[in-house]
């Protein structure tokens, strides 16, 4: 037998597996057609077609057990493998030396370049403590700064409450003038 005869026979168990996974399918469908259909016309055109399915199946298995048969009895030599692999029209050996010229003149010059720059970072002294000391007085002026501005803040909204509270209350220039003083006391200092 030939390794080309060897191909033929395992193509051909492929499709006989393909085809009896197709007849499960139908099959199956065809079951559950029959638990949901309640008229005796219908049921025995079912049970019928279920009838030609299993013998397609059973005729399905009886070839892939032949096919089966015969792949055993080749050659354990072309049984394993039926010819050296090809890839995109190259044989098995074009690709491996593809593949090692790959290697040598791109990851190998990439690698180098990792090894340097985590050996140049290696080399690097690191952050004299007064780095962080000096850090850390800037995050305290700033976190101050922000206090004294949320004071600030509260301050305006008081007083943007006081006023919008005297304008709703009616009548606005009595209230106000109510409040000052005229300007020869003011003036005065009393």
């Amino acid at each position: 037998m030939s390794a080309r005869e060897v191909a033929a026979i395992k193509a051909q168990r492929d499709e006989l597996s393909n085809q009896l996974q197709s007849v499960d399918g139908r099959r199956s469908r065809l079951l559950s057609q029959l638990r949901q259909t309640t008229d005796p016309t219908a049921v025995k055109g079912l049970e019928d077609r279920l009838a030609l399915l299993d013998k397609r199946q059973l005729q399905l298995e009886s070839d892939i057990a032949t096919t089966g048969q015969q792949l055993t009895s080749a050659p354990a030599g072309l049984a394993a493998s039926t010819g050296s692999p090809v890839v995109a029209g190259l044989g098995s050996g074009q690709v491996v030396a593809i593949s090692i010229v790959g290697i040598i003149f791109v990851l190998a010059p990439l690698t180098m370049g990792f090894a340097r720059t985590i050996w140049k970072r290696a080399n690097k002294p690191g952050l004299p403590p007064a780095a962080f000391t000096e850090t850390a007085q800037r995050l305290e002026r700033l976190e101050s700064a922000v206090d004294t501005i949320a004071v600030e803040i509260e301050r305006i909204s008081e007083g943007q409450r006081f006023v919008t509270k005297l304008l709703s209350e009616g009548s606005p220039a009595s209230s106000l003038l109510a409040g000052q003083r005229s300007p020869e006391a003011l003036r005065a200092g009393k």
